[in-house]
């Protein structure tokens, strides 16, 4: 399994708090990139920049990649451009809300 597999299903265990879906079927992460030498680059979203875990989230995640073997460097990136919409949930997301 690559590594860039190992971090996204460690980041399917990370769930929103007030949306019963994982971050990643939600699709509040936009990219994950691996390079060669195992650095990380996470670009990732909120549902609103007001979300109630703004502060949090994004250190989870952060702090979840790393904990991921051979990782050896994580940069995280919080953007808001594109903004996040219900658009961006994966099929796996919409069943579970039932969309």
């Amino acid at each position: 399994m690559e590594l860039k597999e190992k971090i996204i299903g460690e980041i399917k265990k990370i769930y929103d708090p007030e949306i019963p879906v994982n971050i990643y079927d939600l699709g509040l992460i936009y990219d994950v990139k691996v390079d060669d030498n195992n650095n990380v680059d996470v670009k990732m979203t909120l549902t609103t920049p007001n979300c109630p875990v703004a502060e949090s989230l994004p250190m989870e995640v952060e702090n979840t990649v790393k904990e991921v073997k051979d990782v050896k460097k994580v940069n995280l990136e919080l953007v808001w451009d594109p903004p996040w919409d219900k658009s961006m949930i994966t099929e796996a997301g919409k069943l579970e809300l039932n969309l």
